[in-house]
């Protein structure tokens, strides 16, 4: 969140020591949000990189690329995360940074998702995901644009899209190392669509409420 107007999701390692060690190493070596949020991108675009690749590599490479993909995921999560301490603890706010703040995620969460349908042996799969996710955020912003609450409730939110892949890509990578059926990303990315699909729902509803009640 790079601007003091934006609506912050609640993230308990905000507050963490070595959150906050990072960011202030960051900002001292002259790092910005907006970079950092565009670096997340560029660590999302690896991540579906090594899970599109991973179907066609060898027996050996498969599992690393699945272990890769879930270390990009999470290193992905890690730059939104520094982006808004960036922004506010360190206070390097841009007035670009609303643009900075929403768009990058969009893209991030689309390529990992599409990478994933990929190696899911399912790129329809992978794209429905992709949309669902993308309406989450559509119904947050929406909210904002109607000047009431833009809310972050899941079950199906970026956070637990993301950990849910991610545990999708270490059992796709247990998977590929044991010789077995190529099933977990498939699980995650139905998963996901069907969360994203209630969590829409979810945050329309209590967004109409709100309208209703002013």
């Amino acid at each position: 969140m790079h601007t003091a107007a934006s609506p912050r999701r609640v993230l308990a390692t905000r507050n963490a020591a070595w959150a906050h060690a990072i960011a202030h190493t960051l900002a001292r070596a002259g790092a910005t949000p907006n970079g950092v949020s565009m670096a997340g991108v560029a660590v999302a675009a690896a991540a579906a990189a090594a899970l599109a690749l991973a179907p066609a590599a060898s027996p050996a490479a498969r599992p690393w690329l699945l272990a890769a993909a879930a270390a990009g995921i999470q290193a992905r999560l890690l730059c939104n995360l520094l982006d808004g301490m960036l922004a506010v603890e360190e206070g390097l706010k841009s007035a670009t940074g609303e643009i900075y703040n929403d768009l990058p995620d969009r893209i991030a969460d689309v390529l990992i998702l599409v990478g994933a349908g990929y190696a899911a042996g399912s790129p329809s799969l992978g794209w429905a995901a992709a949309v669902c996710a993308v309406f989450t955020a559509y119904v947050r912003v929406l909210a904002g644009s109607l000047r009431a609450t833009q809310r972050f409730v899941g079950p199906m939110a970026k956070q637990h899209r993301m950990f849910t892949l991610t545990l999708g890509a270490i059992a796709a990578a247990a998977e590929a190392r044991l010789a077995l059926p190529p099933r977990a990303i498939a699980v995650a990315l139905a998963t996901i669509a069907a969360g994203s699909v209630v969590t829409a729902i979810r945050r329309t509803r209590l967004l109409a409420a709100e309208l209703e009640a002013k």
